[in-house]
């Protein structure tokens, strides 16, 4: 293979149409074993993978098809492949060759031939396609078989009528069945790829054809046990057994080499422990889960970084997963900045009281490094440790006072913007700090550290001696701040002048600022604040003390968790790329359809809290079944209202006719399992800002009012 690989190489030179054409009709002639036309044939295909365009040969290469030879027959498929489509006026010229290889008695001819076909959405070809494919579908060879599975996702992405008038879902469907297990796996990737469309037919499965697809999971491809697990996702578990069960045969698959097959079967059981009651089962399966997430982190750092952003996900649904693991995140030396940043997050994470010394002493160490933005992570890190873990915050504020010493001007101006947050964490307990923060008052030139500081220069006032003094400098270059500076300025200033009411200093800066503010400043934001304090402080300065000095709520760590409902929706895609951005593929793809967790008897009483409803489109047209159709229905009746029926696509028998649902998407409120009928709001209900004309009518105490007397003074 690579003697033939090396000699191949000579072909990858460009060549011009007519010496192609020429020797194409110069082979014809002597050329027994078809030798010439298959060196010719190479030299096009070469060119074509380089780039040239080769389409005015379009006849020539035709000609071949007749060749009975497997090796030319590719290379002419190939062809077709890249030029049909273009050529949509001469490809009638193929069609007998098609449907004349479609009958072959070699299957490999038969499968090329309907994959070719299904490459070229023309309707001509996917006319002759259908019949052939409906063979195929039912060919006694499985290579065929599997190649045709393909062929129908193929067919409903060019007509999506067509595929489903001919019945070709309901015939994937009994494919789901097959004795072949690679026949399985295409069938359940075309059904899936089907079901993924906005606008396709909703892909479900039962318990029977569940575990039917677990059977054949063994000897399926590594690709094959991805697409059969990922459908899995497709099962709603109606009893907690079913999902205990289906969860003990999936968790075999935590073991194997490929790392996306891992993730896949990680997935599924995250899945199914939504539905489980069992809680030593869970706690095993968390168990178990650990090892092979850290066995991937051995891999190399794209696959790493893969790996880190799915567990990311995963510790903040299930923290128990590697809550013993917070080592193997330390960073290496050689770690690409992408792979630190994200163990870093991971570290904090799984950072407790157990195991805060050595997170502690890791950060520090990342706080000595030369790549400044690790350095200011590392540096935050040891901010959120403090305030997440309240035994190791007094380590941590030392941490943080010996980074402020080494007067590195962005290190410092982290441990600022942080030792703000654990003030307000930890309220009366380290400001006597606050000296050593103000004599770096110089090194701070960022917005938010600067900002920070003010913040604290304003709160704590009260046990500033030179507090005024230090608004003061500050208040001078305050019309050449960025917005996020003056709008910290204006609340120290207030604050300063709640504290210290007595002092001269401080009525003229904070009336110096009050007209700064609503006067000269363009922000609509910082004026309304300004105009805000000012008619405050006119009205009642006691209040105004109260209001903005009032006591304010310690701040947890709570908002760094992602809400429960988003987070079951992203762990439906874990391994994917919705799990690296953290966000559903329907908002980044277009047409990609959403998923949730499904409502059932089994499902977790919490989880059940946080559903979140998946809205699909409608069907740009009805989807007609062939059989007798349903009753004129009466006025009343949900379709009368507009709304349409939800129609099965019949075709099977026992269990498995409920396997796929081919109502209009947009049948569905919001929930792929609610198979009732739902009634139509009236036709006026579509416009929410209907019945809004009289909402603010009664408010006439907020009408603007002139205000003649003096505001402040």
């Amino acid at each position: 293979m690579a003697s033939q690989a090396g000699q191949d190489a000579k072909f990858f030179q460009r060549g011009k149409i007519q010496e192609f054409r020429a020797e194409l009709h110069a082979a014809e002639s002597k050329d027994k074993k078809f030798v010439k036309r298959k060196t010719v044939l190479k030299k096009i295909v070469a060119n074509i993978t380089m780039g040239n365009d080769m389409s005015p040969l379009f006849t020539d290469v035709v000609q071949c098809l007749g060749i009975p030879l497997l090796e030319i027959k590719k290379m002419v498929y190939l062809f077709l492949v890249c030029y049909g489509r273009s050529k949509a006026e001469q490809i009638h010229l193929v069609i007998p060759s098609f449907l004349q290889d479609c009958n072959d008695r070699n299957p490999l001819v038969r499968a090329l031939a309907i994959r070719t076909m299904s490459y070229i959405p023309i309707p001509v070809v996917t006319e002759s396609l259908t019949e052939q494919l409906r063979h195929c579908l039912k060919d006694r060879d499985p290579y065929v078989r599997k190649t045709a599975a393909i062929c129908v996702a193929k067919l409903y992405t060019a007509d999506p009528r067509k595929a489903e008038k001919g019945g070709f879902v309901e015939m994937l469907r009994d494919l789901l069945l097959d004795a072949n297990a690679t026949v399985v796996s295409n069938a359940v990737a075309a059904l899936s790829e089907i079901g993924d469309r906005q606008d396709g037919v909703i892909f479900k499965l039962n318990l029977t054809v569940a575990n039917k697809l677990l059977a054949a999971l063994s000897e399926s491809s590594e690709w094959g046990q991805i697409y059969i697990l990922d459908s899995l996702l497709r099962y709603v578990p109606e009893r907690h057994s079913d999902a205990e069960l289906m969860a003990e045969r999936v968790i075999v698959q935590l073991g194997h080499a490929n790392s996306a097959v891992v993730l896949t079967a990680i997935k599924v059981l995250l899945y199914l422990m939504n539905y489980m009651e069992n809680r030593r089962l869970m706690d095993y399966i968390c168990k178990k889960m650990g090892p092979p997430l850290v066995t991937i982190l051995s891999s190399g750092p794209e696959v790493q970084y893969v790996a880190l952003r799915n567990i990311l996900l995963i510790i903040q649904r299930r923290p128990n997963v590697l809550k013993n693991d917070v080592k193997v995140f330390f960073c290496k030396y050689n770690d690409p900045i992408y792979v630190k940043l994200a163990k870093l997050e991971i570290m904090y994470r799984l950072a407790r009281e157990e195991n805060a010394r050595e997170v502690l002493a890791e950060l520090q160490e990342y706080a000595s490094e030369v790549d400044v933005d690790f350095v200011r992570k590392a540096v935050r890190s040891i901010g959120r440790l403090a305030i997440k873990v309240e035994a190791a915050a007094d380590d941590c504020i030392k941490a943080l006072l010996d980074l402020i010493e080494t007067k590195v001007t962005y290190v410092v101006q982290e441990a600022v913007i942080v030792i703000k947050d654990v003030f307000r964490r930890y309220p009366g307990k380290y400001e006597g700090i606050i000296p050593v923060l103000c004599e770096n008052f110089d090194a701070l030139d960022e917005p938010e550290s600067k900002a920070a500081m003010i913040w604290i220069v304003g709160q704590f006032a009260d046990r500033i001696d030179n507090a005024d003094e230090l608004m003061d400098d500050l208040t001078f270059t305050f019309m050449d701040e960025p917005v996020e500076v003056q709008l910290a300025l204006l609340s120290a200033s207030v604050k300063l002048f709640v504290y210290k009411s007595q002092s001269e200093t401080s009525k003229a800066l904070v009336h110096k600022v009050l007209k700064w503010a609503t006067e000269e400043v363009d922000n609509p934001d910082l004026r309304d604040r300004g105009f805000m304090y000012w008619r405050m402080l006119a009205i009642n300065p006691a209040v105004a003390g109260e209001i903005v000095l009032a006591e304010k709520p310690a701040i947890t760590t709570d908002s760094d968790r992602m809400d429960r409902g988003a987070l079951d929706q992203l762990l439906l895609h874990t391994g994917t790329l919705g799990s690296i951005y953290h966000k559903n593929p329907e908002t980044f793809i277009r047409n990609a359809g959403g998923k949730a967790l499904a409502d059932s008897p089994a499902l977790n009483p919490l989880s059940r809290q946080v559903l979140v409803p998946i809205a699909r489109s409608n069907l740009p047209t009805a989807v007609q079944i062939p059989g007798p159709g349903p009753p004129e229905p009466p006025k009343d009746a949900p379709e009368a209202l507009g709304v349409k029926p939800i129609l099965p696509i019949h075709g099977g028998s026992g269990s498995d006719s409920d396997l796929i649902d081919a109502s209009s998407s947009g049948d569905h409120n919001g929930d792929e399992d609610n198979d009732e009928d739902y009634i139509a709001s009236p036709s006026g209900a579509g416009d929410p800002y209907a019945n809004l004309g009289g909402a603010f009518g009664g408010y006439t105490t907020d009408e603007p009012k002139p205000h003649t007397d003096d505001l402040l003074f």
